[in-house]
């Protein structure tokens, strides 16, 4: 009679506290240079050490640069960027915490790069200072975003403070049209339930269509988790899950069938049809702005509130766009296939099957950036940069890069960005910059024809 998110949460729950709290322990803490060092600095100041720095692994993505990492922390031309990833560097080394480097081969973006290491099993706890840590719950597992002061916590205690979210249960129903991904179907959960449909919850995917997605799908579909509120993603445990963890972790491992009993009791569930669905796209500066590829720009509602007006035409003025405008209409100026919901090796593939023989639209530019190293080289082996360089594409080196702009990988003012991240805020990819969510086929063919277009029209 327990969902997987009940059963994980009682094999770590230590204690009950006041105000409905529980203490949690963590198997694997995550950092990286962002919202790591305050944290360290908060243990110095009470003479706290890193209680189980083992259970801890750190990486540096967000301020790294794509190009020339091997040349070191002088590539890199923002203050605020090297002291935080000299500072993550050296806390690392004081506190003996195990990780990577700036331009260590293995590096990568760390929601990529721990799954790679092993670093994510079944019915584990997983927390990261980084709101994207949902991507660990298609392990089976419970990975969500905690703050700078729960970093510190998580680092002198490994256990949590933290109230029990609720459950969500979503069912996918139906086959989903040829070219329609993970990501496409990412988008239209978040456009059914709304960017803050799950807010208090932990949504756990179940259907067929989940039952046949790779592991990378499903990384990518609890990645957007967050997008539509929730604390968390999470997908069972299967023989996808086993098979994958069999090739990236211990091949010798004994892994659970982990999954929500038959009649599991959940908070709230919700049916939502994916069949024949096409390729989604983002018109608005909220992942739940979304249309299909082929649908134009939608109009007001007819009940909206003043409030509701004022936003619509504040969001249509910051993307340059009109009420009925049809999407396919939209010229777009750079491509970003990269961040840690689409720059896997799977999303790799299927952009070059696209860009494979074929030329992208003279001037425009399209940033291939690999997830981590190892991305990088299973690529080169297979042909893939080959296939990206002779297209014109700009293949770059690990890093979150253009996702958040936190390096010299952004937009112009009024650029508009056909982008595998995940999110679409305004000045999210550079201030003033215009972001359209799509998948990597959907990014591949727009590269193509220098609008947004479906890949069945470059093929």
């Amino acid at each position: 009679m327990k969902t997987l998110l009940d059963k994980i949460w009682g094999l770590h729950a230590v204690c009950e506290l006041p105000n409905d709290e529980t203490l949690l322990y963590i198997d694997t803490h995550l950092i990286h240079e962002v919202t790591s060092p305050q944290a360290f600095s908060g243990l110095r100041d009470k003479n706290r050490t890193v209680f189980r720095p083992q259970n801890t692994f750190a990486v540096v993505d967000h301020n790294v640069p794509t190009v020339n990492q091997s040349l070191g922390i002088q590539n890199i031309s923002d203050d605020d960027s090297r002291i935080q990833i000299t500072t993550l560097e050296s806390n690392r080394k004081e506190f003996n915490i195990p990780g990577y480097s700036m331009g260590d081969k293995e590096n990568g973006i760390v929601h990529i790069v721990a799954p790679e290491r092993g670093l994510t099993l079944p019915g584990m706890t997983i927390v990261c200072g980084d709101s994207h840590t949902s991507t660990h719950g298609a392990f089976g597992a419970l990975g969500f975003g905690i703050g700078t002061t729960e970093v510190e916590h998580v680092l002198a205690t490994q256990t949590l403070r933290i109230k029990k979210p609720k459950s969500l249960k979503i069912t996918l129903t139906g086959e989903p049209s040829t070219w329609t991904s993970a990501k496409d179907v990412a988008l239209h959960v978040i456009a059914t339930i709304g960017a803050s449909g799950g807010v208090g919850y932990v949504i756990e995917y179940c259907g067929d269509y989940i039952t046949a997605l790779s592991m990378e799908g499903r990384m990518t579909l609890c990645n957007m988790a967050i997008e539509a509120g929730a604390r968390s993603g999470m997908v069972a445990v299967d023989q996808t899950t086993i098979d994958y963890l069999n090739k990236t972790a211990n091949a010798n491992a004994k892994y659970p069938i982990l999954k929500s009993d038959p009649d599991a009791v959940y908070d709230k569930l919700v049916v939502i049809d994916i069949d024949g669905l096409e390729p989604r796209v983002t018109w608005g500066t909220s992942p739940d702005q979304v249309c299909g590829i082929h649908d134009r720009i939608p109009a007001l509602a007819s009940d909206s509130t003043k409030a509701e007006e004022l936003k619509y035409k504040r969001v249509l003025e910051y993307m340059g766009m009109y009420s009925g405008e049809e999407l396919l209409s939209m010229t777009i100026h750079k491509v970003f296939l990269g961040s840690c919901t689409n720059s896997r090796i799977e999303d790799l593939r299927l952009a070059a099957s696209i860009l494979k023989g074929k030329r992208i639209k003279v001037g425009l530019s399209m940033m291939v950036v690999p997830g981590s190293g190892a991305v990088a080289r299973l690529a080169e082996e297979e042909g893939l940069k080959d296939i990206f360089v002779k297209a014109g594409c700009d293949w770059r080196e690990p890093g979150c890069s253009m996702c958040l702009a936190m390096n010299e990988d952004k937009l112009l003012p009024e650029e508009r960005c056909a982008s595998t991240s995940n999110r679409n805020f305004e000045g999210r990819q550079g201030r003033g910059g215009r972001t359209h969510l799509v998948s990597p086929a959907v990014a591949a063919a727009t590269a193509i024809k220098g609008r947004i277009a479906h890949p069945m029209e470059v093929l």
